[in-house]
């Protein structure tokens, strides 16, 4: 299927049972929540995705059964972090043997790559496969800024299409915009500015909360494309402080703890991580109850033309 960079595309947490394996049937009820809500594509094996830790073997499982269950509903793109360019070709070309749709591309891993590195090491993995790319340009997390000037240099490879923009700059959107039109699609990677991101233009956005909390955060990018900005506004506001547990260290955590509570996903993390306890598990629990108490009825944004 061709990819379509827009809408929300959930960065999905990987499950895990209690004996540290594939817990594909939790997985499998989270991924049916997700194109329940009407998420537009899913990403797999991400940060959320705990993708530092996930065996090679694991991430085609996740991959070969998450194309299985859409069925072409919606893209699947697998994540590609990778520590030399050797391994990322190999991670993209299993990757397209496995039926994924697209690639989130991440910079070497560890090493950090100057901008020529940066550039020839993207090109080669785009060079490699077939499938549609999206370059994850995060600067705060992994200390590698792609300048406006390398997607110059990028965008000669046809199948590099858009950004995962995370450089936390909103005016960012802007820059690109102006700079190269819609040959450079938007995906916004921010929780806490994703609305404001969208309304400068993004396309889309890679979201985390949307992990446990599917249908409201559609519902945000559905009202701000319809132009019911107030709507957004008001839904995104409660959504807030859940949104504030995406944008720290233990945003895994705190994102299937979110999970739990609503029903699709559970605690486990693969070590080092571990479950959240004391005051920092008390916090997680305070926001995502008074959420919870608070959490607003929806409009039928999936069908906004009946809305008054």
């Amino acid at each position: 299927m061709s990819l379509k960079w827009e809408g929300i595309m959930p960065a999905v947490t990987t499950k895990f049972t209690d004996g540290d394996t594939l817990d594909l049937k939790m997985f499998e009820t989270n991924i049916k929540a997700q194109l329940n809500a009407g998420v537009h594509g899913i990403v797999l094996g991400g940060t959320l995705g705990e993708a530092s830790t996930l065996l090679d073997e694991e991430k085609s499982t996740l991959t070969k059964t998450t194309v299985n269950m859409v069925k072409g509903q919606v893209p699947v793109l697998i994540n590609v972090a990778e520590q030399s360019t050797k391994a990322a070709i190999a991670a993209a070309q299993k990757a397209e043997t496995d039926g994924a749709t697209g690639l989130m591309l991440l910079p070497p891993m560890r090493y950090k790559s100057g901008d020529r590195e940066t550039v020839e090491y993207f090109k080669a993995v785009a060079n490699s496969t077939s499938l549609p790319i999206m370059i994850y340009n995060n600067p705060v997390d992994y200390k590698i800024e792609v300048t406006l000037d390398m997607f110059e240099e990028l965008l000669k490879c046809d199948n590099i299409e858009a950004v995962k923009e995370s450089t936390r700059d909103i005016t960012n959107v802007t820059r690109i915009k102006n700079r190269f039109g819609d040959r450079l699609k938007i995906m916004t990677g921010v929780d806490t500015i994703a609305l404001e991101s969208l309304l400068m233009g993004a396309d889309g956005w890679v979201a985390g909360l949307v992990c446990a909390f599917p249908a409201e955060t559609v519902a945000i990018y559905e009202l701000q494309k319809a132009g019911k900005i107030k709507e957004a506004i008001e839904i995104y506001r409660w959504f807030m402080p859940l949104l504030e547990l995406d944008i720290n260290p233990k945003l895994v955590q705190n994102i299937k703890l979110a999970e739990v509570y609503t029903g699709i996903g559970t605690e486990n993390v693969r070590a080092p991580r571990l479950p959240l306890h004391g005051n920092e598990r008390q916090h997680v629990i305070s926001v995502i109850e008074a959420a919870l108490k608070a959490r607003p009825t929806l409009p039928n944004y999936k069908n906004l033309s009946t809305l008054v």
